[in-house]
């Protein structure tokens, strides 16, 4: 898998992202609203994304759905239950959880807890 959160950390567009990426980090099990990055950032809505795909190499929606992904396998890692690491890391439910989690990894968090440590 791309790592999220690669990037070139010289870039000063890379560098205007920062505020953002800093509130994912801090509030990835929260509804993160694209509106509200783009105005910590100080961009308009486009071209927040324009710049975020530019220099994270995914769209917003995609890399809160990737920090999410590892930090659901560091719960599951470590025995939580699929429900709760579903609701610690900000999908809406398990079920939620089953489906972003088996697109990006190719199994399921049950199968992956039966893998412990299998990243994806």
């Amino acid at each position: 898998m791309h790592d999220p959160t690669a990037g070139s950390a010289a870039s000063p567009r890379r560098r205007s992202l920062e505020p953002a990426l800093q509130h994912i980090r801090a509030h990835l099990g929260e509804p993160l609203r694209l509106e509200a990055l783009a105005a910590l950032c100080g961009l308009s809505l486009w071209r927040f994304a324009t710049v975020f795909r530019e220099h994270v190499g995914m769209s917003p929606y995609r890399y809160v759905n990737a920090l999410r992904i590892q930090h659901a396998q560091t719960l599951l890692s470590q025995g939580v239950p699929a429900a709760r690491a579903a609701s610690e890391v900000g999908f809406y439910d398990q079920s939620h959880l089953n489906r972003r989690f088996k697109r990006q990894c190719g199994m399921t968090p049950r199968e992956f807890q039966q893998r412990v440590g299998a990243p994806c």
